[in-house]
């Protein structure tokens, strides 16, 4: 055998090369991936892939079809009823400055169909949207310790603070989604069965048909708004538990308890700080011009709750010992 048959790589006579080819154990690669090293991904659209992925895992689940459902038929109910006790004609009053509650939005419903919808909301908003949004951000994270799927979302690497905030902007987006869905099928039923034109505002001003249509897009966006600082509150009791029953049957029992408070006439010097205390003030939207007052109180005391118990459930939850 000749000398250029035994000789090695490179012309060498069976030692080891000076430099291993790439690859190979002898040399690491300038830049380790993040699946060998430990490191998470730097990429922002790995954020946005989470985000995505809870919203759309909480929108199509058939637990949040039947709360749509349920909420979608309120308006379809009161609308019947009203046609049924009206017989249709317009009976209503000229919606003066003292109509600012569910009832005398439900005397204008005859006049003008329009009005079904803020007529809605406020049957809504004091307990069938806060259920739902309890339901849904109490097993926000509960839910999936009970269903053993919470590790493996954070093996992803999803990371707890972000996963946290996906799971909170989920149940915004459901917030949001619930009183538009509420709205809509208010609009469609209300033009349906009574008729529409120019709205008379709380001020007793008229406001054509149009505006009157932005203004009830901003009223559901308002209540919409004021669940914020609920929704926290409940991400923070799912957050205590793994109980998927039992944080969502935790965080409806609060809000039951704080609206019992907040209707106790002795208690008055705590219902400025108890979240549902300025829930109706979206009326305020109906005046011409709007009245402001009581919403930026609403929307003060709905991001200091946001602030407060968000904070308390990153706090929780980036301490939790995650077993499920």
């Amino acid at each position: 055998m000749s000398q250029a048959e035994t000789a090695g790589p490179a012309g060498t006579t069976g030692r080891s090369p000076r430099n291993p080819p790439t690859g190979t154990a002898g040399q690491r690669p300038r830049n380790p991936p993040a699946a060998t090293t430990g490191q998470r991904p730097r990429n922002p659209l790995w954020t946005l892939g989470i985000l995505r992925s809870e919203i759309t895992t909480t929108l199509r689940r058939h637990r949040t079809y039947a709360l749509l459902a349920v909420l979608a038929a309120v308006p379809v109910l009161i609308g019947i009823a009203v046609r049924i006790e009206t017989g249709g004609g317009g009976s209503g009053s000229g919606g003066g400055p003292d109509g600012g509650g569910g009832p005398a939005f439900l005397t204008q419903v005859t006049n003008n169909g329009l009005f079904l919808v803020f007529a809605a909301l406020a049957a809504t908003l004091p307990v069938f949207l806060p259920m739902a949004v309890g339901v849904i951000a109490g097993d926000a994270i509960a839910g999936e310790a009970s269903g053993g799927t919470l590790r493996y979302l954070l093996v992803a690497p999803a990371g707890r603070t972000r996963l946290l905030l996906a799971k909170y902007a989920s149940v915004l987006t459901f917030c949001l989604v619930a009183t538009f869905v509420v709205a809509a099928s208010a609009l469609a039923v209300g033009a349906l069965l009574f008729p529409v034109g120019e709205v008379t505002t709380i001020s007793g001003t008229r406001i054509s048909f149009g505006e009157g249509l932005v203004r009830a897009a901003l009223t559901a966006a308002v209540v919409a708004a004021s669940l914020v600082g609920f929704a926290a509150l409940g991400l923070f009791v799912s957050t205590l538990t793994d109980s998927g029953i039992g944080a969502m049957a935790a965080t409806v029992g609060l809000l039951i308890t704080v609206q019992i408070l907040d209707s106790i006439p002795q208690l008055s010097g705590i219902h400025p700080y108890l979240f549902p205390h300025y829930w109706m003030s979206f009326a305020d939207v109906l005046r011409e011009p709007v009245h402001w007052e009581e919403l930026s109180k609403n929307f003060q005391l709905q991001g200091l709750y946001a602030a407060v118990f968000g904070s308390a459930a990153w706090a929780r939850f980036t301490a939790k010992d995650i077993t499920a």
